[in-house]
């Protein structure tokens, strides 16, 4: 039984052969005959139909640039992180080794140079080899498979990857389709054009589309450094990237490369010489993994997460978070930011070294922005982005919101409590108001009671401190953290030593609307959902509500700027892959504060270092530096601050408890070996601020900073 069935099968196989050769040999009749004569009648009705049907396909093929990667680059032009869908880098074909050129022509379409498109003979020869059993071959020329991956590659951006079409799937409609569009295209652009389209989007590897990119992961090299042997391993990988990729199989890479290497002896492409030299040779494999996204940036990581959330919130870049999508990982930008690769190094450092052995995962966290620009020069902590054994993972950023000014999500931790750094807001207003920095206040005063007569020309101010009504919702007594401090006192002192019951003095006699003013000036805002911080709220006052170590470097940058306040900005600039330039974000510089309370504020925060809260802080910056800074700490020491700054430099410093809810007090903790009681600003944050102060503020101005009026100084007769 089973030889009768297959002598009826051989018939019938043979049979269908010889119809399919009857079938292709009539389709090429009409290629040659449209191409010889195209839009003329030809002898006989039947060919005269087929040339103007096959005249009559559409002919129109839109060849957009294919898929390339985003690259993320420092300020210094170092590499950050890239961004890609299809790994792929567009390059000139004068910028492709002469090896690569050769190698694909002579073993994928050697009459690529000859053919309009489509290659009658080649047809004819692969049919031939086919029915007879010669060994299947393909009969697409380069120009056919550049058609087929234009096409694909277009259903791919357009997320329609279902619809592609691979080789084997091809029907009779499809091929002919595919020929018609290979003459038009033939029409449109010169062979070398064609060639470097090709070689530019064809596909060698899940990581490698093009050949740049090929050459880059099979052999850490360029395509114009491609050599001999190693040119022809990749073009023979196109024919079947999987059976012939030779990570895997090297025995049928090996082949592979060798058959190529024949045809391109068998081309005149090389000498005799040449090919024995080539044959030879090893493999070599030199292979360098593509690295995508931010989880695999060369630095910086949560800044790259920071500016990727930019570019996908941004209506410049696209008309919704699909369109933008698309463009960060397919459009080939390459997005210069800020970042000062130089800080970013002594940055990280410093955070790692803050908090190496920390198995309760503790948070330290650095950012620095540049006075009068509000450039974000780096940003770091001490958390890696994937997890890792033995070390504090997060994707959350510790230094930035959680969300934007428009409710767009930026992946940020939301903010800590800056506790005592915001007391130098509330001195700034004092200063605004007129009033001298050498007048005395009552910092013995403790409790202020639910009717105390606070001034407001635009709200009421809630909260008390009295310990007789907490019943009533008030908080205990007013608390400093040393004794000995409950007396009167100049404000300067009360601010440079962070006196609270100093703080709460002052603004017994300020305006809270003037308050608010002036933290809204320096762009003070919540942390968790950008709303305003509510100084109306006494507790903001010791800094209740969370903000972002970026926001408040940024608003300590302002004293810094002479009153000059920039919105924080981490994009330079952006080109796409035509070399077009996008919108980046706009300088938003603006006059916030007065310059004589600017230069008042420096005045006093200057001493903080050399004899207030910042006096144990170690190294001694100010001795190379004239910086000002002001330490903070949050009730329960959860979290810790030294917020500093020079004239062109000004980092956040944070240490504290980082986590989702940020609940557990800095309390009896251990860190790198060392046992704390509590927590304060000077402690960890201090050091950490003041290590990378010392490395880094030389590459950056730092003059003296302008004194403050003499009338600032000097205390008025009325106290005020």
């Amino acid at each position: 039984m089973a030889r009768k069935t297959r002598s009826r099968t051989r018939p019938a196989a043979a049979l269908w052969r010889v119809l399919g050769f009857v079938a292709v040999s009539a389709i090429c009749g009409v290629l040659v005959a449209s191409l010889a004569i195209p839009g003329v009648a030809a002898g006989g009705m039947a060919v005269s139909r087929s040339i103007s049907y096959f005249n009559n396909l559409p002919a129109q093929l839109s060849v957009e640039p294919p898929s390339q990667s985003t690259s993320v680059l420092s300020a210094d032009g170092k590499p950050i992180a890239t961004f890609f869908a299809e790994n792929r880098v567009r390059i000139a074909l004068d910028q492709m080794s002469p090896f690569i050129k050769d190698a694909i022509v002579a073993i994928e379409d050697s009459r690529f140079y000859e053919h309009a498109g489509v290659d009658p003979q080649g047809i004819l020869r692969a049919l031939a080899s086919n029915l007879t059993g010669g060994g299947r071959q393909g009969a697409s020329t380069l120009t056919q498979q550049y058609v087929t991956n234009v096409i694909n590659e277009s259903l791919l951006s357009a997320d329609r990857s279902d619809q592609v079409i691979l080789s084997g799937q091809k029907s009779l409609g499809y091929k002919v389709r595919e020929m018609k569009l290979a003459i038009e295209l033939e029409k449109k652009y010169t062979k070398d054009q064609i060639l470097e389209g090709y070689l530019n989007i064809v596909f060698f590897n899940r990581d490698a589309y093009g050949i740049e990119a090929a050459a880059r992961h099979f052999f850490s090299t360029s395509a114009k450094d491609l050599t001999l042997p190693q040119s022809a391993l990749l073009a023979g990988l196109v024919n079947s990237p999987s059976f012939y990729d030779p990570t895997v199989h090297p025995d049928n890479s090996m082949k592979r490369r060798n058959q190529v290497l024949d045809a391109m002896l068998r081309e005149g492409k090389i000498l005799p010489a040449e090919h024995a030299a080539a044959v030879a040779s090893g493999v070599d494999l030199k292979i360098t993994p593509a690295k995508q996204g931010c989880s695999a940036a060369d630095m910086a990581p949560y800044f790259c997460d920071y500016v990727s959330h930019l570019i996908l919130n941004d209506p410049a870049y696209g008309i919704d978070a699909a369109d933008r999508e698309q463009k960060l990982y397919r459009g080939g930008l390459t997005i210069t930011t800020t970042l000062d690769s130089r800080l970013q190094a002594a940055a990280q450092a410093q955070v790692d070294a803050t908090a190496g052995a920390n198995p309760d995962k503790w948070g330290a966290a650095l950012v620095s922005v540049g006075p009068g620009t509000g450039k974000v020069l780096a940003m770091a902590q001490n958390t890696v982005f994937l997890p890792a054994p033995g070390k504090f993972d997060t994707q959350l950023n510790f230094n930035v919101d959680a969300k934007d000014a428009n409710g767009n999500n930026l992946n940020g931790a939301g903010g800590f409590q800056p506790g005592s750094t915001m007391k130098p807001f509330v001195f700034a207003e004092w200063l605004n108001e007129g009033k001298s920095m050498a007048a005395e206040v009552d910092a013995a005063r403790r409790t202020y009671p639910l009717d105390f007569p606070w001034k407001s020309s635009c709200g009421k101010v809630l909260g008390a401190y009295n310990t007789a009504e907490t019943a009533l919702g008030a908080a205990e007594d007013l608390q400093n953290n040393d004794e000995g401090y409950y007396r009167t006192m100049p404000v300067d002192y009360g601010l440079y030593n962070s006196i609270n019951t100093a703080t709460f003095a002052e603004a017994a006699q300020l305006d809270f609307c003037g308050i608010q003013a002036m933290v809204d000036a320096v762009g003070l805002h919540s942390g968790v959902d950008y709303a305003q911080v509510n100084m109306h709220q006494l507790g903001n006052l010791l800094g209740a509500i969370g903000v972002a170590p970026l926001v408040l470097a940024n608003a300590f940058a302002t004293f810094a700027a002479d009153g000059t306040y920039c919105a924080p900005i981490a994009i330079a600039e952006v080109i796409d892959a035509a070399g077009r330039r996008l919108p980046v974000q706009p300088s938003d510089c603006r006059s916030a504060v007065k310059p004589d309370v600017a230069r008042g504020v420096n005045s006093v925060l200057q001493e903080v270092l050399k004899r207030g809260s910042g006096i144990y802080i170690e190294p001694k910056v100010q001795d190379r530096f004239p910086a000002a800074a002001k330490t903070g700490t949050s009730n329960n020491n959860g979290a810790t601050w030294v917020v500093g700054y020079t004239s062109g430099l000004a980092t956040a410093s944070f240490f504290g408890d980082a986590l989702e809810g940020q609940k557990r007090p800095g309390q009896n903790i251990t860190v790198n070996g060392k046992f704390y009681k509590n927590i304060d600003g000077y402690m960890l944050a201090g050091p950490q601020w003041a290590n990378y102060m010392l490395d880094v503020a030389g590459l950056y101005p730092a003059e003296p900073f302008p004194a403050p009026p003499e009338s600032m100084t000097q205390a008025s007769k009325d106290g005020g």
